[in-house]
């Protein structure tokens, strides 16, 4: 299945037209912690570029729900991962996600997905789920793009990201990434949004 094809069926809801790479999938999971049993919640997967970095982290630990709109996917991550539990409904349901599961919180959240591409009430709908979503000493990461990183809606991204956390750390750019992209990793999130 072709990335580029997803891309071109609905760009609002892909957000890119290449995958991201082994390279920017490192980065963003490395608050994937390498002990315990962590509940693991992956937000647009896509091609799973991060899934896979998740589960070599995990290595078999823990619990790794991806929450995935794009029905095509969701069918690919099934077959490519069958440990991954993949929820084939939207990230703003976040909650109802962790709810059928049994769970309250998860551990971390990943993100995958085109915040540049939502609107405000969307960002703020998702930014909101996943806040109620971690507990205190949860981490939330997610990235942007570099040269899209001034835009009004990654901008926004940000400015919503230092409200609904205490801790905001921008990582350095992974140029080895088309386009090259920068991860921030989020702690402490708060109710103050």
């Amino acid at each position: 299945m072709s990335f580029l094809l997803e891309f071109v069926r609905a760009p609002l809801l892909v957000g890119a037209v290449a995958p991201s790479s082994s390279a920017l999938a490192r980065v963003a999971t490395t608050v994937v912690p390498r002990t315990g049993a962590p509940v693991v919640v992956e937000l647009g997967p896509g091609n799973g570029s991060f899934t896979g970095a998740i589960q070599q982290r995990l290595a078999g630990r823990g619990r790794h729900i991806a929450v995935e709109l794009n029905q095509r996917f969701a069918e690919r991550l099934r077959g490519l991962h069958p440990g991954v539990d993949v929820a084939n409904v939207d990230a703003a349901d976040l909650g109802t996600v962790l709810t059928d599961r049994g769970l309250d919180t998860a551990d971390v959240i990943v993100s995958g997905l085109p915040w540049a591409a939502f609107s405000t009430g969307r960002q703020l709908a998702v930014l909101s789920g996943v806040v109620a979503a971690l507990p205190p000493h949860g981490v939330f990461t997610t990235f942007a793009y570099v040269h899209a990183r001034w835009a009004g809606p990654a901008r926004r991204l940000l400015d919503s990201l230092h409200v609904h956390f205490d801790e905001v750390v921008v990582g350095r750019t992974v140029w080895a990434n088309l386009p090259p992209a920068l991860v921030y990793h989020c702690r402490r999130p708060n109710e103050r949004g």
